[in-house]
């Protein structure tokens, strides 16, 4: 495969298969609505046109983390129903009712300001309300519940929906999730029939107790693994793929990269790459003379990644080649069917998240796999 001349990367996003894991997805949530988390660009995929195939898969319900990404999906899907994750931003509640979004309101002082905007305008405006059941990130604490409660009754204001997240939904055996459930249970006590949320992908996964009323999906979405120690159900979304710039021989004993980290213990024949961690190769995929690096895929072969990975180059080992010699301009796969998003996340010590968000680098984007959603 050789890439466009005078590109770099190339990013592709199977729309098809984004769709077919939403609607999996809602399958195994079944009685719940099933809402899809876009933040961090639609984890990397492009928040307009993946927003769109989801609403085209079904989902109505959308959940970003900022007020511009709200923005995005709502320009992108002009009739979603849109909830922002971090909540009211101070000062910014004429922006929420203009862009009709509902905060997701985790203290005292964001349930002030929204109610104060509410009553200004005589307005019930939308929100939900998220309780902490153990994360301590954003969230009211579970003694406020009742303070909450009262505060919304003296007021006749209800929100649309009462959620927390789960720290553990990843472990399915972890005692905490049980935990969690059972905290999250005595908190809905307190605002009988309205709606409830805690199930992210894993706990979508783990069991319907989890589901309430709506799940919220993210990484599943995506291709990514949910839940540690299964094999991952979804299909993959992202291909990618960078140009070989030089290949070029080198003998036993030399060097490789900054800090000469890695030594050749035999002739070897390198191939360079036009990436590096600022397109989102991770430097902890880095190969040294001690722990070996990431892979990537030439020629249908897999070929280990040597050397410190730099700003804008890695050094990929392809001397199991032999004479299959491949050609400048010629592609690497980063991302395919053969080294996955996990794959790469494991060799580097991380997770699958942050490999998709940190897919921002110096490459085009190509959308595939449904050619009936409206342009972006």
């Amino acid at each position: 495969m050789a890439l466009t001349s005078g590109l770099g990367g190339q990013l592709s996003i199977d729309l098809g298969a984004l769709a077919r894991n939403w609607r999996a997805l809602d399958k195994v949530s079944a009685g719940a609505l099933t809402g899809a988390v876009v933040k961090a660009d639609a984890y990397g995929t492009g928040i307009t046109m993946a927003s769109k195939a989801l609403h085209a898969a079904g989902a109505r319900f959308f959940f970003a983390a900022t007020p511009d990404e709200g923005m995005a999906v709502r320009a992108a899907v002009p009739d979603a129903h849109i909830f922002i994750l971090n909540g009211l931003y101070p000062g910014a509640a004429n922006l929420y009712v203009r862009q009709n979004m509902m905060p997701i309101i985790s203290s005292m002082a964001m349930l002030e300001e929204w109610l104060a905007k509410c009553v200004e305008r005589n307005e019930a405006y939308p929100s939900a309300f998220h309780f902490d059941t153990g994360m301590n990130r954003l969230g009211f604490r579970l003694n406020e519940a009742s303070q909450v409660r009262d505060r919304i009754q003296g007021l006749g204001y209800a929100p649309q929906m009462v959620m927390s997240h789960l720290a553990c939904a990843d472990q399915p055996s972890h005692e905490k999730n049980r935990t969690q459930l059972a905290l999250f249970g005595s908190v809905m006590t307190q605002f009988p029939g309205i709606p409830a949320s805690l199930a992210n992908s894993a706990g979508l996964m783990t069991g319907r107790d989890y589901h309430f009323q709506m799940v919220r999906p993210g990484i599943a979405l995506y291709g990514g693994r949910a839940v540690n120690g299964r094999k991952n159900p979804m299909a993959p979304v992202v291909t990618l793929h960078v140009p070989i710039m030089q290949v070029k021989e080198a003998r036993t004993g030399e060097s490789v990269g900054y800090g000469a980290t890695q030594s050749l213990s035999r002739d070897s024949r390198l191939a360079i790459l036009s990436h590096g961690y600022a397109d989102g190769f991770l430097r902890s995929l880095s190969g040294s003379n001690t722990r070996p690096g990431g892979k990537v895929v030439i020629r249908g072969k897999v070929c280990p990644v040597i050397g410190r990975i730099s700003m804008d180059q890695v050094t990929v080992d392809i001397t199991e080649l032999g004479p299959d010699i491949p050609n400048p301009g010629e592609a690497a796969e980063i991302l395919g069917d053969i080294i996955g998003v996990d794959d790469l996340a494991d060799a580097g010590g991380t997770i699958g998240y942050e490999i998709l968000t940190s897919l921002k680098g110096r490459y085009s984007r190509n959308y595939v796999g449904d050619g009936n959603l409206p342009p972006g």
